[in-house]
């Protein structure tokens, strides 16, 4: 998740009042005409056929969002998601949240031993600040349509659900001993011995980088790599053992030491942090690929931020990396279909800052000169348009435009700051617009 869109990077902010004035503005009406005749309206399920056409030849979908805290998001990326499982054969969904807790809704909607009873029994176990993201009443209603699709599946092909983020190594953790107690009781000891090198700093990962690099205490991070290899080095024990016990035990192992390596960095290098956790989720999206074999097929549900392409933003000139550029590296742009999403206006779930309360926020008007302002001005409530190579080569879309970012953490008084430069149509594949939209509903 982000925490305040890019209003850490002044360039962006030049970028978007450069195109918010001057000639690039009075040609703002030339692209309301023209994406006035490439837009399809959105009213219902099947309004969607034609990006469900082009997505599901793909191996990867990833499906954005503008916020963390707006339902029509999520709904429209469930819609997508269920027609890609039920229609083209995809094997698993992965998202923007922490492995460990998300894979507590992945044994549900397989059925597990021990699984709770509900998917809201598991949604709310989710104590990690922003609870609302995922314990929320769409998320719900998706997990129990993933139950009742799995239900006539054997057991190897019903479709997964997974957190692929960095945050989360405390619980993570405490998983990945659990397993080694059953699993490894020779190893446990020496595991638990350098696990706890991290976690004896109060389990506060702030103070464990601030003393290794404030304070040059001992980094613990060959230790944790050590714990990585071991598990590598015994895969074939331990798989035999239990397949999905060992793949869930090594991706907690990964989380815990990647996560060493974020916060680390998250201390003096700001690009760096985010390329650590970005590759964290893009390595983790392609382990799930690996282990649902050959023809399998993924959907990424990320924020624009990691799903849009990032060399059509100023993140290129950043050396900054994302999901969407590293999977067009490493799979083809004929293998992955982007979509981000959009709107003008409404009300979102945010915090004013990291781990305060959730408040139910108003999203101004789109800023002038923004994609939001121009959508904004079409007929539709709800459309879509797919990008091609005429979009690609036209002359107003190979310029800078700002394109709405809000995080976890927003402030709509500083809302030039929340506008990300923007080629849209080298961003994205495809993009969802809602005119206005509603704050998701967290359960209760």
């Amino acid at each position: 998740m982000i925490k305040s869109g890019y209003s850490v990077y002044l360039f962006s902010i030049i970028l978007f009042l450069f195109s918010c004035s001057g000639s690039v503005a009075s040609e703002n009406g030339s692209l309301v005409e023209y994406f006035a005749g490439k837009a399809v309206q959105l009213n219902e399920k099947n309004d969607l056929d034609e990006l469900i056409g082009l997505a599901g030849s793909r191996q990867l979908v990833l499906l954005g969002e503008a916020s963390h805290g707006t339902t029509e998001f999520y709904q429209w990326r469930s819609e997508i998601t269920k027609r890609l499982i039920a229609g083209k054969g995809f094997s698993f969904i992965a998202v923007e949240g922490d492995w460990a807790s998300i894979y507590r809704l992945n044994q549900y909607v397989k059925d597990k031993p021990g699984a709770p009873t509900s998917a809201r029994r598991v949604l709310r176990q989710f104590n990690r600040w922003p609870q609302w993201m995922w314990a929320n009443s769409d998320i719900e209603e998706l997990a129990e349509w993933l139950r009742e699709f799995n239900d006539s599946r054997p057991d190897d092909e019903k479709i997964g659900f997974y957190g692929m983020d960095v945050y989360g190594q405390w619980e993570a953790m405490d998983d990945l001993l659990e397993y080694t107690r059953e699993y490894l009781p020779e190893y446990h000891p020496e595991i638990s011995q350098k696990l706890l090198c991290f976690a004896s700093y109060d389990r506060d990962e702030w103070v464990y980088a601030r003393a290794v690099r404030g304070r040059g205490h001992p980094s613990c991070a060959g230790g944790l790599q050590e714990v990585v290899n071991l598990l590598k080095d015994l895969s074939a024990k331990l798989r035999a053992k239990d397949a999905s016990n060992y793949f869930r035990a090594k991706q907690n192992a990964i989380v815990v030491k990647n996560a060493e390596d974020f916060f680390s960095l998250a201390i003096t290098d700001n690009t760096g942090s985010w390329n650590s956790r970005a590759t964290h989720m893009w390595k983790t999206v392609q382990r799930l690929l690996d282990e649902y074999g050959k023809g399998s097929k993924g959907i990424v549900w990320a924020h624009n931020t990691h799903v849009g392409d990032a060399d059509a933003t100023p993140m290129r000139y950043q050396d900054m990396v994302n999901i969407g550029r590293m999977s067009r590296r490493d799979l083809g742009d004929d293998q992955v279909f982007i979509t981000g999403f959009g709107t003008w206006a409404g009300r979102v779930n945010a915090g004013t800052q990291w781990g305060s309360r959730m408040e139910r926020m108003v999203v101004p008007e789109g800023i002038e000169g923004s994609y939001e302002n121009i959508f904004g001005q079409l007929e539709y409530e709800q459309f879509y348009l797919v990008f091609d190579e005429d979009d690609r080569e036209h002359p107003l879309l190979n310029q800078f435009i700002g394109h709405r970012a809000i995080g976890v953490v927003y402030n709509p008084r500083h809302e030039a700051g929340n506008y990300v430069p923007t080629l849209l149509p080298h961003r994205y594949d495809a993009f969802i617009f809602i005119r206005e939209t509603n704050p998701l509903r967290p359960v209760r």
